[in-house]
């Protein structure tokens, strides 16, 4: 069966709160017979974006699992990177903020890994469409996450960003 990644990532989630997976291959063999083909490489990118830890269970056995509370969920740097390369198109200063710009429909993708990693001067994020505000400590400032940020997408940051307007002048006799 063919699956998306979110949907291969959903079903790993489910697997790991209801099943002791010891293993990534145990996991590539339960996906496996549910007709979901993945590599154990697939699987081990996908654990790390999904924030998969080892934890001790019962019996001194280690077994996969998500952390229970979001905030403790916690995305490496090397994933925030890959997505702000792939989905940041600009970034920019706007008083006590940072602004991230992306195309349509994919700024809760970024605000979603700014989220869940942390870097330090971040308080939090409001994402839109395609626009996210990153509210910013004063102690850290918006300058210097605003070049962390840049430098992580490999951009420059812009000192201000507009939005573009579809819509047409019209001119007037």
């Amino acid at each position: 069966m063919r699956t998306s990644k979110q949907q291969r990532q959903h079903r790993i989630g489910e697997m790991l709160q209801h099943d002791v997976v010891s293993s990534q291959s145990m996991l590539v063999e339960l996906l496996a017979a549910e007709g979901i083909t993945a590599t154990q490489a697939t699987v081990s990118r996908d654990l790390e974006e999904l924030g998969a830890i080892t934890v001790r269970i019962p019996g001194g056995e280690r077994a996969l699992a998500l952390p229970e509370l979001p905030a403790q969920q916690v995305a490496p740097i090397d994933h925030l990177r890959r997505v702000l390369g792939e989905w940041a198109v600009a970034i920019a200063c706007a008083g006590p903020l940072v602004v991230i710009r992306t195309p349509p429909g994919c700024a809760h993708v970024v605000a979603s890994a700014l989220d869940r990693t942390v870097i330090d001067g971040i308080v939090g994020t409001v994402a839109g469409d395609d626009t996210i505000m990153v509210a910013v400590s004063d102690d850290v400032g918006v300058q210097a996450v605003s070049a962390s940020l840049a430098d992580m997408a490999g951009i420059e940051v812009r000192p201000g960003l507009k939005k573009s307007s579809t819509s047409k002048r019209t001119a007037r006799s």
